[in-house]
């Protein structure tokens, strides 16, 4: 699974997914982050597009929102790599409306089939299936801060984390709906990844930014740890989940 920002290296992103399909070889599957969170109130994505309008002309652009679909919809926050793996012919995508994920290989297909449209990246998402596949994850010139995986730890926290309602377009324009999930919060990831065993991650450098490679079971495991340690005893307020304000479901990556 890859997070990549390309901006400032002049490499396009098709020369990126070559290598490194290259690199997995034929019974490799590469997996990026196709998050959509455009398709949600409370986003900053959507509400930079609402941005300027009046109450009636913010309706009037809601209820004309096209609905998710994982073979057209784009995802122009998750940069380059990720719109271009999604976008190549043969590629898979997983269903939900919000934080899909896509690949390519001869396991997308089973590593990304059935995610639960009211869990973004829980036990009834991919993450739990690339967990169990040993999956490794590799972030290329971004940080531990737009890390998925470290989602999952989010979800196996003792005591569990809060839970929030979210809405989403689905089924066709406007068709608002409400589930009720994990409310994502992204703001300390960069603090876990900072204090993960150094062990655990292979560390290179490419166009004067870091690059770490690191197996996901294990750094999953010491991030459920760490995060059950360091929120209930920080005790922060999280009224809105970070993922829907900044980091991982929001941040451009090139």
């Amino acid at each position: 699974m890859v997070h990549a920002s390309l901006r400032g290296t002049g490499t396009p992103p098709e020369r990126v997914r070559d290598a490194l399909l290259a690199t997995l070889g034929p019974h490799g599957t590469l997996i990026v982050p196709a998050f959509t969170p455009e398709n949600s109130e409370t986003s900053r994505a959507h509400r930079a597009l609402v941005e300027g309008l009046d109450e009636e002309q913010t309706r009037a652009f809601r209820e004309d929102m096209l609905p998710f679909e994982p073979s057209t919809t784009p995802c122009p926050t998750m940069g380059a790599l990720a719109e271009c793996v999604r976008t190549t012919p043969g590629a898979v995508r997983s269903a939900h409306p919000q934080t899909s994920l896509a690949g390519l290989g001869p396991r997308a297909a089973e590593l990304l089939d059935g995610h639960h449209p009211h869990c973004h990246l829980g036990e009834r998402s991919p993450l739990a299936r690339l967990y169990e596949a040993d999956a490794q994850v590799l972030l290329l010139r971004v940080g531990f801060e737009v890390c998925s995986a470290l989602h999952l730890a989010e979800y196996r926290m003792t005591p569990p984390p809060p839970r929030r309602t979210y809405r989403c377009v689905v089924h066709e324009r406007g068709n608002w709906i409400s589930y009720e999930d994990t409310a994502l919060d992204d703001s300390d990831f960069a603090e876990v990844g900072q204090r993960l065993p150094s062990d655990l991650l292979a560390r290179r450098e490419w166009s004067g930014r870091p690059v770490l490679l690191f197996p996901m079971r294990p750094v999953v495991d010491e991030a459920t740890g760490q995060l059950s340690r360091i929120r209930p005893v920080i005790g922060v307020k999280r009224t809105v989940p970070a993922g829907w304000s900044s980091g991982t479901l929001l941040t451009p990556v090139g």
